[in-house]
């Protein structure tokens, strides 16, 4: 069963117990590319750092290039509606946030992929 995670490290965890984190990495990788933005991440980064690098990534998207990161979303297939819930008054918040909503829904992407 697909669990709702409360935390990015708890996800990680359980992609990385699952033997699908790398599967993670390329789906990440594949609508990073669909949305024209040139980040990758490599396969065998550690969570720790992805956590990190997409956290960097995010924030740089919504401060700079805000309708490639709005594109993003739209890939990715983030909930708008959870989106809007966040509280946007701090940028590095917001951005942690985002990011941990992208890798959730990368994450049911991946999960229902190679389990059903």
């Amino acid at each position: 069963m697909l669990k709702n995670h409360k935390h990015i490290e708890e996800l990680l965890v359980d992609a990385t117990k699952e033997a699908l984190y790398e599967k993670l990495i390329a789906q990440l990788n594949k609508d990073f590319l669909l949305a024209n933005i040139e980040e990758t991440f490599p396969a065998d980064i550690s969570p720790e750092s992805l956590k990190r690098e997409l956290h960097a990534i995010v924030y740089q998207l919504i401060q700079e290039k805000f309708a490639e990161y709005l594109n993003l979303l739209y890939i990715m297939d983030v909930s708008e509606a959870k989106i809007k819930a966040l509280d946007g008054s701090d940028v590095v918040e917001l951005s942690e946030q985002v990011a941990f909503l992208m890798l959730k829904r990368e994450w049911q992407k991946v999960w229902f992929k190679n389990k059903l």
